[in-house]
């Protein structure tokens, strides 16, 4: 990635990036945030307990592929 870098009275004030490059950035960070919310949600004791599948999919309205 390269990035120019925009001083304001010689400290460090703003970066400038391709947007090919944000938009891998904004990517990356939206994964993150999942991620940590993934490990967030396994760690909570109330979602020990599974489901069946065929449950879940009932109660979301979800019909079983048969092909």
């Amino acid at each position: 990635m390269k990035a120019q870098i925009i001083e304001k009275q010689g400290k460090k004030e703003f970066v400038v990036i391709s947007y090919k490059d944000f938009l891998r950035l904004q990517k990356e960070l939206e994964d993150y945030h999942d991620l940590i919310a993934l490990r967030e949600a396994k760690s909570d004791p109330r979602n020990k307990r599974g489901r069946p599948f065929d449950l879940v999919a009932s109660e979301l309205g979800l019909k079983k592929n048969t092909a």
